[in-house]
């Protein structure tokens, strides 16, 4: 935290935020928000010990805008690092519903997932008998499962919630199981078709796709021009091929704006959008 400023003048700063005059409101607001992240706790404290529902609610503002624009830069930082680490962008987005989560956890239940895995995993196994593996201990032992109840649910989009649950949308059921074939060193990718998010296996004469939301069901290209077909759709060579994992974090925030519409939260819809946008931008 900013060492000029001691408690007691923190103290004084935060029993403004219910002060009449706006000017010196804004500016108090200003002058917190400025303090950067390391200001929470203290905040957490004040909101407490606080009988005053309007400083209160002032402080819940101003921790919720800290820690959204702690997102932003994690999100701008991640956009421009060179290996675009998809568990890590993934977490990023999971922040903005659970700020306290570390990422270390979330990589911990991975690694324990990848192991249920890797134990019974033979590289002699031919390439159809590696994917039948990863869909059994994946949607047969460890029960995760395409989360039709709730389809627009945003904890569909968030990876946290995806691990605790076993249920999740196409593209995070799709991240997990790709976490997993990547480490494997399967040469596992996303591909992001309308509507639906699969998985494509390519290497030399292999190349098929998989549909984690369907259990690992593989299917072929020729099923793809059928579902395009379906949805009067004309082939593009996006929907067949790999995408990056910018791509797969680009749709997880549309599929989150579209979950927080759908349910009314317009607020959380615009905050997400301005996420996107940081995505978008060249």
């Amino acid at each position: 935290m900013d060492n000029q400023l001691t408690d007691k003048e923190l103290n004084a700063l935060v029993s403004l935020l219910d002060d009449t005059d706006q000017e010196i409101k804004a500016h108090v607001r200003g002058k917190i928000i400025s303090l950067g992240n390391d200001v929470i706790p203290f905040l957490e404290n004040k909101w407490e010990s606080s009988f005053n529902p309007e400083v209160q609610k002032e402080i819940e503002e101003l921790v919720h805008e800290l820690q959204i624009n702690l997102l932003r830069k994690r999100l701008l930082n991640w956009k421009n690092s060179e290996e675009q680490e998809l568990l890590e962008g993934l977490w990023i987005i999971n922040t903005y519903l659970y700020p306290e989560l570390e990422f270390e956890q979330l990589n911990a239940v991975m690694q324990q997932i990848y192991f249920n895995v890797w134990t019974n995993f033979k590289n002699e196994f031919s390439v159809y008998d590696k994917i039948k593996l990863i869909n059994n201990v994946l949607f047969n032992d460890l029960k995760f499962s395409a989360n039709t109840k709730n389809f627009h649910s945003p904890g569909n989009s968030m990876i946290r919630t995806v691990l605790e649950t076993k249920k999740g949308n196409p593209i995070s059921l799709c991240s997990v199981y790709l976490l997993v074939a990547r480490k494997l060193g399967l040469p596992v990718y996303g591909v992001n078709l309308p509507n639906l998010f699969v998985l494509t296996y390519q290497a030399g004469k292999f190349k098929f796709y998989i549909n984690a939301f369907n259990k690992g069901l593989i299917f072929t290209r020729q099923d793809i021009n059928n579902y395009l077909e379906h949805l009067k759709l004309e082939p593009k060579p996006s929907y067949f091929e790999p995408c990056e994992n910018i791509d797969i974090i680009r749709r997880t925030l549309r599929n989150l704006i579209f979950a927080f519409d759908k349910i009314g939260e317009v607020d959380k819809a615009e905050e997400i959008k301005s996420l996107l946008e940081i995505i978008d931008k060249d």
